[in-house]
């Protein structure tokens, strides 16, 4: 799959591209049973909500459910990573964020590059975030919303705040924009949320701004999202780096499948 220059177009002029439905029903059942397992795997890679049990995260399942093993390198999802970004890309964060119903919280008004600059030492912007829907996103259940082209306009704001909120990872709101900072963008850049049904995928870049609000619907709201750097832009970290878990180790290129990753068997990464 190559996208169109249209599309390409529209990526880069305003930081992100929506794919309505490119993965089919049986996929996307496929991976939310693969969500279920993973999610049950005992390990600092499971991020609970605050003073909660439910889950709001859970990194590097690539590494662990050989479903999303082969989702990395499906050529529907690879190939216009490339085509983005460079022939040779990695995958340098797994995550899947979860929104439970009746109040999964927000995401804070962020950009990702900062978070990694600042906590992996990577050197430049060299990655592209593909997010699969894994429910059908609605205006109802929290869905990232996006300030269109801010990521034309570099960082926002350069350190974090001195509290951390998680200590398993950064998170949005150490770096959040300030109320003034998100009320010129937005007056500037606008809003919008990509919403569609389970199986779309939306690209968008490392320093777009964007957030979300709680799930205050019955709802569920899981959003896969997987980071591909460029091999060439590999983290430099000042300190230990972060676990595995969140920064993957593996930075050999990857090369896609020869077919959609429900046809094709995949082992896991190692």
């Amino acid at each position: 799959m190559r996208l169109t220059q249209q599309q390409a177009a529209e990526y880069h002029e305003r930081g992100f591209l929506m794919l309505e439905s490119l993965l089919d029903a049986q996929e996307v059942e496929t991976l939310r049973a693969a969500f279920e397992r993973d999610a049950k795997v005992p390990g600092p890679q499971v991020v609970t909500e605050d003073g909660g049990t439910e889950v709001r995260a859970v990194y590097s399942s690539h590494q662990r459910q050989q479903e999303y093993a082969g989702l990395v390198r499906d050529p529907r999802i690879l190939a216009p990573v490339r085509q983005l970004l460079c022939d040779d890309v990695y995958v340098y964060q797994f995550k899947i964020n979860a929104k439970p119903p009746f109040g999964g919280d927000k995401w804070a008004w962020h950009q990702d590059f900062l978070a990694w600059r600042i906590a992996d030492g990577l050197p430049a912007p060299r990655q592209v975030n593909i997010g699969v829907f894994l429910d059908d996103v609605t205006e109802f259940n929290g869905p990232v919303i996006f300030l269109p082209g801010s990521h034309r306009r570099g960082l926002v704001r350069e350190g974090r705040s001195a509290s951390a909120r998680s200590e398993q990872h950064l998170d949005p709101d150490d770096i959040s924009l300030s109320p003034g900072q998100l009320a010129e963008y937005v007056d500037r850049h606008g809003m919008t949320s990509p919403k569609g049904p389970a199986g779309s995928v939306v690209l968008f870049s490392p320093e777009i701004v964007h957030g979300s609000s709680p799930n205050m619907s019955p709802f569920a709201r899981r959003l896969l999202i997987a980071t591909y750097n460029d091999t060439a832009n590999l983290p430099r970290p000042e300190g230990e780096p972060r676990p595995e878990y969140v920064v993957c180790r593996d930075t050999a290129p990857l090369r896609p499948l020869a077919a959609p990753f429900s046809q094709v068997p995949c082992a896991v990464a190692s």
